[in-house]
């Protein structure tokens, strides 16, 4: 890995007419919202509700990566450390949740700033199907610097990047997408197994299309697949209205 931030090639930039690769979540509403999915070579921040809910936003961006990656390996980087090591991922968890542990590398870096170097060098140059990268508290280094410097990268390479946040504030940054993620109650299976998990999403941010949705969306295992949730409490779309009283305000 480079010991500092190399000057990034020159990007061309697109025409209007030029159509930018999507990912579909697979809910209708939600794509059609979203003018048909996430820019595929583009960053997306996922930004927990509460500190309670860093395990709901680093799930609900494995599953986008678990999406676009296909077959394809994720990187995914985070900074060791104690609480790091406590929070390792579980692989009989991640299968539980129809993903393949297999298909995640696992990085883990010194400090955020070898962290941000390391995120640049694999988005660059590793080319994997998406790139995760965990940051907690404010993180100074990912400033919009920062944030160009891997939305560049991204479109260069056509990689995903998805930015995990956890008891931080949002600012400004180049991200394509800026998500609040929480958890909410799931519906138990049959024999009181327990439910799918389902996530209670804010769109705070999209760049050059609509921001204020809300839903609730629910990981179908069986399937591998979003969905409302079939309890039909919280899956409705929003825009504006009343703020959940925890919302981090968006920049």
């Amino acid at each position: 890995m480079s010991d500092s931030f190399a000057p990034l090639p020159a990007v061309a930039v697109p025409s209007p007419a030029t159509a930018r690769p999507l990912l579909a979540l697979g809910v209708a509403q939600v794509d059609d919202w979203l003018n048909g999915g996430l820019r595929r070579d583009g960053v997306h921040e996922c930004y927990a509700l509460g500190g309670e809910d860093r395990g709901a936003a680093t799930g609900f961006a494995l599953l986008i990566a678990a999406r676009a990656a296909s077959l394809q390996p994720s990187i995914w980087l985070r900074v060791g450390g104690r609480k790091a090591v406590a929070a390792m991922p579980f692989a009989p968890g991640l299968a539980e949740m129809g993903l393949r542990p297999d298909n995640f590398l696992l990085v883990q870096l010194p400090d955020i700033h070898a962290l941000l170097k390391a995120s640049i060098d694999a988005i660059r140059h590793i080319r994997a199907g998406c790139a995760i990268i965990e940051l907690d508290g404010r993180a100074p280094p990912y400033d919009l610097t920062a944030s160009r410097r891997l939305a560049l990268a991204a479109e260069r390479s056509g990689t995903l990047v998805l930015i995990v946040r956890s008891e931080a504030q949002p600012g400004n940054s180049a991200a394509h997408s800026r998500w609040q993620v929480g958890s909410a109650p799931s519906t138990p299976l049959p024999a009181d197994a327990p439910g799918n998990p389902v996530f209670d999403l804010r769109l705070l941010r999209q760049r050059g299309g609509r921001e204020g949705l809300h839903l609730q969306l629910e990981w179908d295992r069986e399937q591998a697949c979003f969905r409302t949730p079939l309890s039909g409490g919280g899956s409705a779309l929003s825009s504006g209205g009343t703020a959940d009283r925890r919302a981090p305000r968006a920049a």
